[in-house]
């Protein structure tokens, strides 16, 4: 009786920054960032440089696993877009405060953003949305 391959996620790179932690994968990026730390512009711009390290000529996705209170000044997502090659954005959460940040948001975020409870839901839009921008 043979079973099918099984395909192993493997963690490209781990980064621990001063306010949490970004793992790297094959073709998305999860962050998870520290209780009650806050993600200013100067620490987007580390996020936007890992991905330029990993992702420079190729799709990919982030997923914001919000396990922890933290907060987001909105105005990062004005340099967030401006990353071409991010096709997704998901933000997991089981909060209802998340889900009303979420929509807040959203209103500086015009690119595919999707909020999820779970994380294997999440992942699985993240890579479809990677994998349909490939295609194009």
């Amino acid at each position: 009786m043979g079973f099918g391959q099984t395909k192993k996620t493997v963690i490209v790179r781990e980064y621990r920054l001063e306010t949490g932690t970004v793992q790297v994968f094959d073709d998305y990026m999860v962050s998870v960032f520290d209780e009650g730390s806050t993600l200013t512009l100067e620490r987007a711009y580390q996020l936007i440089g890992i991905s330029e390290i990993h992702f420079r000529d190729k799709n990919f996705g982030l997923i914001s696993l919000r396990k922890n209170s933290h907060a987001i000044d909105p105005t990062i997502y004005d340099y967030i877009k401006e990353l071409e090659n991010l096709k997704a954005l998901a933000i997991v959460s089981i909060k209802e405060i998340d889900m009303h940040n979420f929509k807040i948001e959203k209103l500086f975020y015009k690119k595919p953003m999707k909020f999820f409870i779970e994380f294997d839901n999440a992942l699985s839009w993240v890579k479809r949305r990677v994998k349909l921008a490939g295609n194009q």
